[in-house]
């Protein structure tokens, strides 16, 4: 069928687009972001270990540590967005995949559009979140220190600990999808 608007997606560009839908849901299955503690006396590390969908990682030992600067545990139940995130990451791949099966620029439009919204909101979310578990430090901790906010991505350091932030496989994952996604609008830009 020939569409005079331009709007058709070539055959090539909807393959891009469904392996995009797979990454999207192979990014589900490995960590998005972690941190790594440091001290002398703890020269292996520690680690904290954040999936769309759980902790993992040595999260008792972290928090028995914090404990002692009066920042409130890592938990599950403290990051709701664990509970529904990989369902959003399984909607957005379904959302991709019909994106492909229908061709359209415009709908490619829209899908990048909402990723970008979404990621943007990811981003302040774990923002806000870092930034409260640093600033809101118990007044009544054991050991005093100036409140924090411990990067997305870098280094950090509090008291004798110094800290990593790492994006995870799974944000590659969804970095490499979201490229895959980029990759049609200029490979189809003339396309009539």
């Amino acid at each position: 069928m020939n569409d005079s608007t331009g709007n058709k997606l070539s055959i090539t560009s909807s393959l891009l687009i469904a392996l995009a839908a797979v990454l999207f849901v192979v990014s589900i299955f490995f960590p998005w972001w972690k941190m790594v503690f440091w001290a002398p006396q703890y020269p292996e590390g520690l680690n904290i270990i954040v999936y769309p969908n759980k902790l993992d990682g040595q999260i008792d030992i972290v928090n028995g540590l914090n404990h002692y600067i009066g920042m409130r545990n890592f938990s599950e139940k403290n990051f709701p967005e664990l509970s529904y995130l990989s369902y959003l990451v399984w909607g957005l791949a379904a959302i991709t995949l019909l994106t492909a099966i229908l061709r359209k620029k415009i709908v490619l439009y829209i899908l990048i559009g909402v990723i970008v919204i979404g990621g943007i909101l990811g981003v302040l979310d774990l923002h806000n979140a870092l930034h409260d578990f640093g600033t809101n430090l118990s007044p009544h901790a054991p050991i005093k220190i100036a409140p924090f906010v411990p990067p997305i991505i870098g280094k950090n350091q509090v008291a004798n600990f110094i800290t990593h932030s790492l994006l995870g496989p799974g944000t590659y994952f969804l970095l490499a999808a979201f490229v895959l996604l980029l990759i049609p609008l200029w490979k189809d830009r003339k396309r009539k």
